[in-house]
């Protein structure tokens, strides 16, 4: 794998540290202090409310989306300036996409409340998750719908096994491919994972793209390059 210098603080730009074991660390923007495993070279720590700092807007493209096509809906999200190129803004995208593209092919979704849950839900799912607690925020985020979709909750029987197999569906395809870690990868991965799930659930046939290409690899310090199923050399 060839070496990249791309921005990943979003204050001095130098590379992410993961530590083996949370510190307290104060937010350079907020000052709020939070117990964390991640900050840059150079100290600086932002907090995940921060760092997804202007996501409402995801609100407005969706509400006004008419595409069935989450994967589509998800690039048009993963394009707007609040989202980086790694992040927890993912965990709220993957479920929001799936979501609008449900309700634009015939479910019964009521939109913008199921938008506003998966916002309050996708936002506790703290960043790098994947490497520290072993379960992808992109994962979960299909996890989530899946659980406004049913109205499931703890207490449901069938409907609970459905959010856990979402889940677990997404989580073993990425772990076949393996790491290091990549939101856009893993975010397209729970896409096509939760359109085959839905179909088989819920009846519901959502529109997918057949060939999919990433237009982010260049600025991914830790592209995996052709091992990743979207990079171009294999989307042709």
């Amino acid at each position: 794998m060839h070496e990249r210098n791309n921005e990943e603080c979003l204050i001095c730009k130098e590379r992410l540290v993961y530590l083996e074991a949370a510190e307290e660390m104060k937010c350079v923007l907020c000052q709020k202090v939070e117990i964390s495993n991640c900050r840059c070279a150079n100290g600086h720590y932002v907090c995940s409310e921060c760092h997804m700092s202007g996501m409402d807007s995801f609100l407005g493209i969706c509400l006004n989306e008419t595409s069935r096509n989450p994967m589509e809906i998800l690039d048009k999200l993963m394009n707007l300036p609040f989202c980086h190129m790694h992040g927890p803004e993912h965990h709220v995208l993957v479920g929001a996409s799936l979501l609008t593209a449900c309700k634009n092919a015939g479910g019964e979704v009521d939109l913008q409340p199921a938008l506003l849950e998966m916002q309050n839900r996708g936002r506790q799912v703290p960043g790098g998750i994947c490497g520290l607690w072993g379960s992808c925020g992109a994962a979960i985020s299909t996890g989530i719908c899946i659980s406004i979709l049913t109205g499931s909750s703890p207490l449901s029987t069938e409907t609970w096994s459905w959010c856990n197999e979402m889940t677990s569906r997404v989580l073993a395809r990425e772990a076949k491919i393996g790491g290091p870690r990549c939101c856009k990868r893993n975010s397209r991965i729970a896409i096509l994972e939760a359109v085959d799930f839905i179909r088989e659930k819920f009846g519901a046939e959502l529109e997918i793209t057949e060939k999919i290409g990433c237009d982010w690899f260049e600025q991914n310090n830790q592209c995996i390059n052709e091992r990743c199923p979207f990079h171009p050399v294999n989307a042709q």
